[in-house]
């Protein structure tokens, strides 16, 4: 049996592929492939390990020969064509769960680092400006005691909000249905997305890209937060409008954000990275010894069900 993995990840997922006597080919260049070369990598294979960065469309779905499951490498699929590969009887997995907890660390970083203007402090001191103590330097925003609004409210986001009660921050969530449990164990509030516009200091964005989410985060949304509020988004790129989040953060309109994650990823507009009032980050939520090698784990697993087990992996998507 034989597996393509389109760029390389932690080395874990080879020893295990290898133990069970699977023939692994993989890109071992750090780029992203092209259609062209991910239809040439697939040949032959009954199995396919994939990046969020990986677009499978219908084109590449219907060049498959004898691929049967395709394992992505991240709690995301949305670059792959679900309802195709449905159709062609192809199982779709993920690796959900076990990056929870890193993502939501780097989300709660991002949201101190902006508030605290954290590298900008780090540069300040680099450059040799540092001359001593200084009543009016670097003022950032407290964090303890303020308002967490977050959207998209599943494992990450319920997350976010955990590590808000140790800033004894009111907690705000906004999800398709209410969170009882979230409710309950957390005190959080469901709001709509207007009222946590309007009440949050910190909003975190926790939400999946669909037809609902994309560029949910727009001129009028941004224009009903506070004047002090930062924007936090570990999502996807799309749901912010970026364009209008840039002539805010250019205009004083919200204090800051923090980013891991554009609009049309790898690239980052120019104006984005010359504002003081923003940190940005190369889509590294998960990006943990940990979270990395379980996430590989999940992924062979879920291969080695179907093709060595004989059973339904657990994080079917379908």
């Amino acid at each position: 049996m034989k597996v393509f993995i389109t760029r390389r990840i932690p080395d874990i997922a080879f020893d295990m592929l290898g133990k069970e006597g699977v023939e692994v080919i993989f890109n071992n260049e750090d780029r992203v492939l092209s259609s062209d070369e991910i239809i040439e990598g697939a040949k032959g294979c009954d199995a396919l390990i994939t990046l969020l960065s990986d677009t499978i469309d219908k084109k590449i779905i219907d060049t498959f020969e004898k691929v049967r499951i395709i394992s992505n490498y991240a709690v995301g699929y949305n670059n792959i064509d679900i309802e195709h590969c449905r159709k062609k009887n192809i199982i779709v997995c993920n690796t959900p769960d076990v990056l929870t907890h890193a993502t939501a660390d780097l989300g709660f970083s991002l949201l101190l680092a902006v508030a605290r203007k954290i590298p900008e402090s780090d540069s300040f001191v680099r450059e040799g400006l540092f001359k001593g103590w200084a009543p009016r330097l670097l003022r950032g925003h407290d964090v303890y005691s303020k308002t967490l609004g977050v959207i998209g409210a599943g494992r990450i986001g319920g997350e976010v909000l955990r590590r808000g009660i140790g800033f004894n921050m009111k907690l705000l969530y906004n999800t398709r249905s209410k969170k009882e449990q979230l409710e309950k164990e957390l005190g959080a509030c469901f709001a709509s997305k207007e009222e946590i516009a309007k009440r949050s200091d910190f909003i975190v964005l926790c939400t999946p890209l669909n037809d609902d989410t994309f560029h949910m985060i727009d001129k009028s949304f941004i224009l009903n937060m506070k004047k002090d509020a930062i924007l936090i988004n570990i999502a996807r790129g799309q749901v912010v409008d970026e364009k209008v989040l840039i002539e805010a953060l250019e205009d004083k309109k919200i204090a800051g954000a923090g980013l891991d994650v554009y609009e049309n990823e790898p690239q980052v507009p120019e104006r984005l990275k010359r504002l003081k009032n923003v940190v940005l980050l190369p889509h590294t939520g998960s990006s943990t010894f940990k979270a990395r090698d379980d996430m590989a784990v999940l992924c062979v697993n879920s291969i080695l069900d179907i093709l060595k087990r004989g059973k339904m992996p657990q994080n079917r998507i379908c």
